[in-house]
């Protein structure tokens, strides 16, 4: 089996419907495209993306969507060293179809009640239903180890909650643990790191908003 010495997880750059919440309503979620700073951002990304893999080929999976399709864009990754597919089990977390702003906002200030991990979204999903296809993309990932000359790095182009649920997955970590979890920013990075016990640790964690608050001894 030929384990990656590194996975990274990206966040998209800035997108249209993180400057202007108001754009869900005319705009399909997938359809989002980066802003100017979204742009910048995910340069900036690139720029220190090539200096970590340097001429090493780089396996990449792509969300469908098309703000982390123009991130990936942006990176400037050499073609020649990237193996690229499109992983629609890495998309954003379903909120419904046509937005009605007021409606999400009072949605969210419910999710925030009611935990994260369990609220559904009407018409969408909750994070327990993200969870459950980041699961399953994750056996696929570790089918592809099995090829003896996978590449020694992954690249996960995604989106905030899917990253802390990948790495939720991964690490096992409680639920207790991801409600008490902050999204990364804006084409930040989180990077799995092969050590010599080959066992994974993660380059730096997520910021926490509170401590977590666990139900039983699992926690």
């Amino acid at each position: 089996m030929a384990r990656p010495r590194r996975i990274v997880l990206v966040r998209h750059g800035e997108s249209e419907g993180n400057a202007d919440d108001t754009v869900y309503e005319r705009e399909p979620d997938h359809a989002l495209r980066l802003t100017a700073t979204g742009r910048r951002q995910a340069g900036e990304t690139g720029e220190r993306l090539r200096e970590t893999f340097g001429r090493e080929r780089v396996s990449v999976y792509v969300s469908p969507y098309r703000r982390t399709h123009e991130t990936f864009r942006a990176f400037g990754l050499d073609p020649e060293l990237v193996r690229i597919r499109e992983e629609p089990r890495l998309r954003e977390q379903d909120w419904g179809n046509w937005q009605d702003r007021d409606d999400v906002r009072l949605q969210k200030a419910y999710r925030d009640a009611y935990g994260h991990f369990f609220y559904r979204f009407a018409q969408g999903e909750s994070g327990a239903d993200v969870y459950d296809r980041v699961g399953s993309f994750l056996e696929s990932l570790h089918r592809s180890f099995e090829a003896p000359d996978h590449p020694p790095n992954v690249l996960l182009v995604t989106h905030g909650l899917t990253m802390r649920l990948f790495c939720m997955r991964w690490f096992h970590w409680t639920v207790a643990d991801f409600e008490s979890l902050s999204n990364p920013g804006n084409a930040e990075t989180r990077t799995l790191l092969l050590g010599p016990d080959g066992r994974y640790t993660l380059d730096r964690q997520f910021e926490r908003w509170r401590v977590p608050e666990p139900y039983g001894i699992t926690g």
